[in-house]
């Protein structure tokens, strides 16, 4: 006899939406590469369902967004939103070929399966039918490229939305959520410091300015900054109150010459109606008013420049509102939470795009070796498609 606690049938991915997930992971589209080979297969596969798509380049033409709306004309509709770039794999011990989906108990492996290719080939695998259906209101596409290195792509698409005669009502992004609905998340600012010094035989040391132990005091003043930042909290996210830390620094050529250059880059993640600004601008007068001065005494050509890396803004969303509670029922989960990752939503939040966040997988397996995405959860997210579709033939 069976035991009924494992002859239970495991769920399988369908042949075409198996065959999408493949296509989507075999392309390498670590954001210092270029995207263009898979936007391309986006593009024809469109295409073969009748789906004229629009290509919004960087300025170099070596990555591209890609839009695309199908259903009636005329402004309102849902968008449905996703990077198509994915993080390094590089020092990573993976058990599985990255850009290569292995199923595995359950589980499809691959480098963006979570995050979030595994979203996007569901969104695909739906679009005939969609196609098929009479649609009351447009479905638009919207599948961007450099969200990982600080959602630099996602401008030049919102700026081609927004100069398009139909413009979207809601955008849902498929980030790994677990299915869950997400109305919120800091925004983030990530900057470069660059300490210029000057430099000298260090048995001489004071007739040298020494850039490493500036960027140290300059550091330094970030972590105080960071304290009084805790006491304005908000529980609904995780820490619950903005952040400040440093995550990379580098400079000095040897131990006997003092440092002639030194930089690091720091970021803020912080709470919506939090005025970065004000931090910030504590940190670029220390170095302006106080650290600046002492250098120059000793050099006049020291000194500290600071240069944005990436920016954008915190999303938070009524989880009352009526989109709310319709992607409550389409994605059949009512428990609405925040997330402590970014996403781009906030950017089209600002485009007047009401913005929710929902789609398979969790980023507990994002950005690790071996990531995946588990058959189950690319059911869910099919599932919610679905009711999506339902709902936008009959509302």
């Amino acid at each position: 006899m069976n035991n009924p606690t494992t002859s239970q049938a495991r769920p399988t991915l369908s042949e075409e939406l198996r065959h999408l997930l493949a296509m989507l992971l075999a392309h390498d589209t670590t954001s210092r590469e270029s995207n263009l080979a898979l936007i391309e297969s986006i593009r024809d596969y469109l295409d073969q369902q009748g789906i004229p798509s629009e290509l919004i380049f960087n300025p170099e033409r070596t990555k591209a967004n890609l839009y695309a709306r199908l259903g009636p004309a005329g402004d309102g509709g849902v968008m449905l939103s996703g990077h198509t770039d994915v993080v390094p794999v590089d020092g990573q011990s993976w058990s599985y070929p990255p850009f290569q989906l292995t199923e595995d108990e359950g589980r499809c492996y691959g480098r963006g399966s979570a995050d979030m290719k595994g979203f996007i080939a569901c969104v695909l695998e739906a679009v005939p039918r969609f196609q098929q259906s009479a649609l009351t209101m447009p479905l638009h596409l919207a599948f961007s490229y450099d969200e990982e290195v600080g959602c630099l792509g996602v401008p030049g698409l919102i700026d081609h939305i927004q100069s398009s005669p139909d413009h979207p009502a809601m955008c849902i992004i498929g980030e790994p959520t677990s299915m869950q609905p997400v109305y919120g998340h800091k925004g983030k600012v990530g900057m470069r410091c660059k300490v210029k010094g000057h430099a000298c035989h260090s048995a001489y040391a004071p007739e040298g300015v020494n850039a490493i132990e500036y960027a140290a005091r300059l550091i330094g003043k970030l972590t105080d900054l960071a304290e009084p930042l805790k006491q304005q909290q908000d529980r609904r996210f995780d820490p619950p109150y903005s952040t400040l830390q440093t995550g990379k620094i580098q400079g000095g050529v040897a131990l006997n010459i003092v440092p002639e250059a030194c930089q690091f880059d720091f970021e803020m993640r912080y709470l919506p109606d939090t005025d970065v600004n004000a931090t910030l601008d504590k940190l670029k007068d220390f170095a302006a008013s106080t650290l600046q001065p002492a250098m120059q005494t000793v050099h006049p050509d020291a000194g500290i420049h600071f240069e944005m890396l990436a920016s954008y803004p915190p999303l938070l969303t009524d989880p009352q509102s009526r989109f709310a509670q319709w992607l409550s029922e389409w994605s059949g989960s009512h428990d609405f939470t925040t997330v402590a990752f970014g996403t781009e939503g906030g950017l089209f939040d600002q485009a007047g795009v009401a913005t929710l966040v929902c789609g398979p997988g969790s980023m507990d397996q994002g950005h690790k070796p071996d990531e995946f995405v588990t058959i189950g959860q690319l059911g869910r997210c099919c599932d919610m498609l679905e009711n999506l579709r339902n709902w936008m033939v009959s509302h």
